[in-house]
C-alpha cells in the first residue's frame, strides 16, 4: 500500500475513504434531522418540553448496545456489508418518524433511528484497512470529522429545506427526504467498495459474541467497563418513568431485564475467554485492556457531550437570545462545523506529535472551553457566544480524532469490537448529559460536562503510547505481524 497522501485523490485507498465518510455524513444527517425541526414538530403535535426532551434523550439511547452489536458485526462480516445493511435499513424508522402523528409514534420511530448512530464504528474498521500506521490518525480523523459534518449540514439546511415545502408538514419532507437519500446511498455502497485493498487479509476474531482479553486482570476490568453502559440504559428507564411513558412497573421489569442481561453478556465474556483462566496467552498476541477503558472515559468526555450539546443547542440559542428556529438552527451549526477541520486536526496532530501527548492538552482545552460555555448569558453579544462554542467544540472534536487514533492500534482483529465499546461510551455520556440538561440550567450543564472532563485528563495519564507492532493470527495458525507505531527504542 503507498504511503502517499493525497486527499484530493479519488483512487486507491483514497477513494474508499471519501465514499466512507459519505456514508457516515449520511447517518449523521439521518440520526440528527430531529434538533432543528423540534420547534416545528412541537408546535404541530403539541408536544410538551418533557416530551420533547424525552425524544432528544430516545435519540441517542439505542445507539449504546447497537454500536456494540454493529462492531461485533463488522469484525464478522465485514464493513462493507454492514454499512450497506446499515444504511438501508434505517431508511424505514425515517419514513416512519417523518409520517407519525402522535408522540408515541415519534418516540418508537425515534429510538429505531438510534441505530443509525452505529454506522460510525463501521468506517473505523474500514479505514484501518486501507491506511498504513503513520497515516491513520489523519485518515481516521477525516473519516470522523466529515462524517459528523452530517448533523451540522442536517442544522443548516433542514430548517430551509422545510420553509421550502411550506406548511406544517414541511419538516415530513425534509426528514423524509434524508431516509431517502440513507436508502439510495445504502445500494451505491455495496457496489462501489472492498474491505480491504487487493491481496490484504481481513483478519477476524476468533469469538464474535464477546470482546477477548489477554489476562485475568483484564477480563475482571471488561466486565466493570459493562457496567456503565446497562446503568445509562437503566437512567434512560428512569426518566421515561418521570415523564409518564413507562409505569413503575414496566420499570422494574426493565430494570430486571438489564440485570439478567448484563449477567448473560458477562457470562458470554468469561465463557469467550476461558483461555486466560485455564493458561497463559502468548506473549506476542497479547494487547492492554486498560487502554480500551482509558479511550471509553476520554470518549464519554468529548462524543458524549457534542452529542447533547449538538441536540440542544439550536434551543438554547432561541431561548438565550431569541432567534428564530432557522437562524438558531444555522448559529448552533457552528459547533458542528467545526468537525470538518478539527477532528482531522486531532488525528494529525496524533500523527506527528503522538498519540498521549495529543490526547492530554486537548483535554485539557475541552474542560476549559465548556467551563466557557457555562458562563454565556443574554447579555453576550451572539457573535462572542458563536465563537465560545467554536473554540470549545475544537477541543471536543479533536480530542475525538485523536481516541480513534488510537483504538486500530490496539488490536486489529478487534478494531470493530473496541470501536463499538469506544462509541458506546459517547452514548452513555450523551444520554447521562441529557438527563442532566432536563433537571438543571444550561450553565450548570455545561459545567458538568467541564468536570468530567477534569476525570479523563487523570484517566490518560495511565494511557501507553502504542508502539512496535501487534501480532494476529490467521485462521490456519500463521501469524502477522502489523506496525503500530515507532519501536520501543526510538518512541
Amino acid at each position: 500500500m503507498s504511503t502517499s497522501f493525497n486527499l484530493f485523490s479519488f483512487t486507491g485507498k483514497m477513494r474508499t475513504l471519501h465514499l466512507t465518510w459519505f456514508a457516515f455524513f449520511l447517518t449523521f444527517v439521518v440520526w440528527f434531522n430531529l434538533a432543528p425541526m423540534l420547534q416545528a414538530i412541537q408546535e404541530t403535535l403539541g408536544l410538551t418540553k418533557d416530551q420533547v426532551t424525552t425524544l432528544l434523550i430516545l435519540n441517542v439511547a439505542l445507539t449504546i448496545p447497537a454500536r456494540i452489536v454493529i462492531g461485533m458485526l463488522t469484525d464478522l462480516y465485514g464493513p462493507r456489508r454492514v454499512y450497506s445493511a446499515l444504511l438501508i435499513g434505517a431508511s424505514i424508522p425515517c419514513f416512519v418518524f417523518a409520517l407519525a402523528d402522535s408522540f408515541l409514534q415519534l418516540a418508537l420511530a425515534r429510538f429505531a433511528l438510534g441505530f443509525i448512530g452505529a454506522g460510525f464504528v463501521i468506517g473505523i474498521r474500514m479505514v484501518s484497512e486501507w491506511f498504513p500506521a503513520n497515516e491513520l490518525g489523519t485518515a481516521e480523523g477525516i473519516y470522523g470529522g466529515w462524517g459528523n459534518f452530517g448533523s451540522a449540514a442536517a442544522a443548516f439546511t433542514l430548517p430551509t429545506i422545510a420553509l421550502w415545502f411550506g406548511g406544517d408538514d414541511g419538516w415530513r419532507w425534509a426528514i423524509g427526504l434524508t431516509g431517502a437519500m440513507s436508502l439510495v446511498y445504502g445500494f451505491i455502497y455495496y457496489a462501489s467498495v472492498r474491505d480491504v485493498p487487493e491481496g490484504s487479509k481481513y483478519f477476524k476474531p476468533r469469538n464474535a459474541t464477546a470482546m477477548e482479553v489477554t489476562s485475568k486482570g483484564d477480563l475482571w476490568l471488561l466486565l466493570v467497563m459493562k457496567v456503565p453502559l446497562y446503568l445509562a440504559l437503566g437512567a434512560l428507564a428512569w426518566r421515561l418513568t418521570n415523564v409518564d411513558i413507562f409505569t413503575q412497573g414496566t420499570a422494574l421489569a426493565v430494570y430486571v431485564g438489564l440485570a439478567m442481561l448484563y449477567a448473560y453478556d458477562a457470562m458470554l465474556a468469561v465463557r469467550a475467554n476461558r483461555n486466560v483462566l485455564t493458561g497463559e496467552v502468548p506473549e506476542f498476541q497479547r494487547y492492554k485492556f486498560k487502554q480500551v477503558a482509558i479511550l471509553n472515559i476520554l470518549y464519554f468526555a468529548t462524543f458524549g457531550s457534542e452529542l447533547a450539546v449538538v441536540s440542544m443547542l439550536p434551543l438554547f440559542f432561541a431561548d438565550t437570545f431569541g432567534l428564530s428556529a432557522v437562524v438558531a438552527g444555522m448559529v448552533a451549526s457552528a459547533y458542528a462545523f467545526m468537525n470538518l477541520m478539527s477532528r482531522p486536526g486531532g488525528g494529525l496532530l496524533s500523527d506527528r506529535f503522538g498519540r498521549k501527548s495529543t490526547l492530554l492538552i486537548l483535554t485539557g482545552g475541552l474542560a476549559v472551553g465548556y467551563a466557557l460555555m457555562g458562563i454565556v448569558d443574554p447579555t453576550w453579544p451572539v457573535w462572542l457566544a458563536v465563537v465560545a462554542a467554536m473554540v470549545c467544540s475544537f477541543f471536543v472534536q479533536a480530542g475525538e480524532g485523536a481516541v480513534f487514533a488510537v483504538v486500530p492500534l490496539i488490536k486489529r482483529s478487534l478494531t470493530g469490537q473496541i470501536a463499538g465499546m469506544t462509541g458506546a461510551y459517547g452514548n452513555v455520556g450523551a444520554v447521562i448529559y441529557l438527563i442532566v440538561y432536563s433537571v438543571v440550567d444550561a450553565s450548570t450543564f455545561f459545567m458538568v460536562i467541564a468536570g468530567t472532563a477534569v476525570i479523563g485528563f487523570i484517566s490518560l495519564l495511565l494511557l501507553e503510547e502504542p508502539t512496535g507492532e501487534i501480532a494476529e493470527v490467521d485462521e490456519d495458525g500463521s501469524v502477522t505481524m502489523i506496525q503500530v507505531g515507532r519501536t520501543p527504542q526510538s518512541a
